[in-house]
C-alpha cells in the first residue's frame, strides 16, 4: 500500500486550507510588560500570554525573549500578510513515502512519512503528527517547514492527510469535518502500535487544530499523545461563520468553497445515490463554505443544520477537558480565526494549557523572525522548543540537533 512520492514545488495557498477571524474584545488576561521585574524573560509587551501552565512553561520558552518583530511592509495589513505567506513562502520540497489506512467505514486516510527515516532514525525517536487545515496536505509550505525543522532535531514526522486531501483516495461516501475525530484516533493508534518505544506528539493548523483539540478533549487523561500544539485554531466556528462573509473575508470563503467543490467533484459518483437529506447539487455548486456544509458535511455527520454543526463542533468546548500539555498560538489580527473566539477563560483555568497571541500574523502568516519574509513562520522555533521541552521530560537522553542529508529541495511532480 505504501509508495514513495515527490512533492511539486508550487505556490500552495493556505487560504484554501483554513479558517479564521479578527475582532477585538475586552479580556481579563495578563500581558507581559517590557523588561518587567516580575517577568524578566519576556521583553515584548505586545505578546498576550496566558494559561494555567504559564508559570511552568514560560521559563523554558526562551524563544519568546526575542519578542515578535513583524517583517516591515508585509505585515502592514492582515490580509496582505496572509496572502503573501500563501503565495511567496518557500517550499522546502521533501521526499515522502505514502501509506494508506483503511477505516471501519471503508474510508481511506493517507500518511506521508519522510523518506528514509526508518533507516536513519532510531526506533525510539519521538514522533510528530502534523494536521493541515481545511483541504490542506503534505504539500503546503507551513507543513513542510515544520516537518524540516522537526526532522533536523531527529524527530520522526508524519503528515496526516484527511480524506480526499493531498491526492488521497476517497473510498466511501464520507469526507471529514471539524467534529470528526475518528480518523485521527485511527492514525494515533496506528502510529503508537508501530513505534511502541516512542513518545507521540501532534501539531495542527486551522481546521486541523480544531480537530486536534477536540480529540485531546475527548481522550482527556487516556490520550496517547504526550503533548500537542494548536495554531490559528478557529475555536468557535459560529464566530468564524459570522465573520467569514464580512468585507474582504469573502475572498477566503470563496477560495475555500472552490477548493472543497474541486475535491468533492472528483468523487461525486460515490454520493450520487446516497439519498436522505443530502443536497449533492448544492455541494457541487457551493459558493460558500456554509453552502457546502449545508449540502453535505452536516448531513454526513448527523447535524440538523450547518449552524448546528458549527455550534457542536467548535473546539472551544473541549479545552476544559484537555489533560495533556497544549500550546495554543494565535494571531490577534487573524481574519479567519477571530481572536474574540479564543476560549481564554478555559485556557487560563486549565493547568495543562498555554496561550500565546501575537499582535500580527494574519492567517498562517506570521511573517516575522530570523527567516522572514520567505522562510519558516515565526512560530516554528517556538513550537519546536515546546516539544523538545516535553520530550526531555520523557527521556533521560537529550536529543542532538543534526541536519538530514536527504531533506533537499526537489522539483518533481507527484508520481
Amino acid at each position: 500500500m505504501a509508495r514513495a512520492i515527490h512533492l511539486t514545488i508550487t505556490t500552495s495557498s493556505p487560504l484554501i486550507h483554513h479558517r479564521r477571524f479578527s475582532p477585538h474584545q475586552a479580556r481579563s488576561t495578563v500581558r507581559f510588560h517590557a523588561m518587567s521585574t516580575t517577568d524578566p524573560l519576556i521583553a515584548d509587551s505586545s505578546l498576550e500570554i496566558i494559561g494555567g501552565a504559564r508559570d511552568t512553561l514560560l521559563p523554558v520558552l526562551t524563544t519568546l525573549q526575542k519578542g515578535y518583530n513583524s517583517f516591515p511592509i508585509v505585515s502592514w495589513n492582515r490580509h496582505f500578510e496572509t496572502i503573501f505567506a500563501s503565495f511567496y513562502r518557500s517550499l522546502p520540497g521533501v521526499r515522502l513515502r505514502r501509506e494508506c489506512l483503511r477505516s471501519e467505514d471503508n474510508g481511506t486516510v493517507t500518511l506521508d512519512w519522510v523518506y528514509g527515516d526508518d533507516v536513519e532514525l532510531p526506533r525510539e525517536s519521538p514522533v510528530l503528527i502534523l494536521l493541515p487545515g481545511l483541504t490542506g496536505g503534505s504539500g503546503d509550505t507551513y507543513i513542510q517547514h515544520m516537518l524540516v525543522r522537526a526532522r533536523r532535531n531527529r524527530w520522526r514526522v508524519v503528515v496526516f492527510n484527511s480524506r480526499g486531501c493531498a491526492n488521497s483516495p476517497v473510498t466511501s461516501p464520507q469526507f471529514y469535518s471539524a467534529s470528526f475525530t475518528e480518523d485521527l484516533r485511527l492514525v494515533v493508534k496506528h502510529v503508537a502500535t508501530r513505534y511502541q518505544s516512542s513518545n507521540l506528539y501532534a501539531a495542527g493548523w486551522s481546521l486541523g487544530a480544531n480537530i486536534l483539540v477536540r480529540y485531546l478533549g475527548e481522550e482527556s487523561h487516556r490520550c496517547a499523545l504526550s503533548g500537542a500544539v494548536s495554531l490559528c485554531n478557529p475555536f468557535d466556528l459560529l464566530i468564524t461563520n459570522e465573520d467569514f462573509r464580512k468585507g474582504f473575508n469573502n475572498v477566503y470563503d470563496i477560495a475555500l468553497a472552490r477548493s472543497l467543490r474541486k475535491n468533492f467533484k472528483k468523487h461525486s459518483l460515490l454520493f450520487e445515490e446516497i439519498g436522505g437529506e443530502y443536497n449533492i447539487q448544492l455541494a457541487e455548486n457551493a459558493k460558500t463554505v456554509k453552502e457546502f456544509d449545508e449540502g453535505l458535511t452536516r448531513v454526513s455527520f448527523g447535524f440538523k443544520s450547518a449552524l448546528d454543526y458549527y455550534s457542536k463542533s467548535s473546539s472551544s468546548n473541549s479545552i476544559k477537558n484537555v489533560a495533556k500539555p497544549l500550546l495554543c498560538i494565535q494571531a490577534e489580527n487573524d481574519p479567519i480565526a477571530p481572536a474574540r473566539g479564543i476560549p481564554r477563560k478555559d485556557i487560563k483555568e486549565n493547568p495543562n494549557c498555554l496561550l500565546i497571541v501575537t499582535p500580527k500574523g494574519g492567517h498562517l502568516g506570521w511573517v516575522a523572525g530570523d527567516e522572514a519574509p520567505f522562510g519558516a513562520p515565526w512560530t516554528d522555533p517556538l513550537v519546536m522548543e515546546f516539544l523538545e521541552h516535553l520530550e526531555r521530560g520523557k527521556s533521560d537522553i537529550p536529543l542532538s540537533i543534526v541536519t538530514s542529508d536527504h531533506i533537499k529541495p526537489i522539483a518533481k511532480k507527484i508520481i
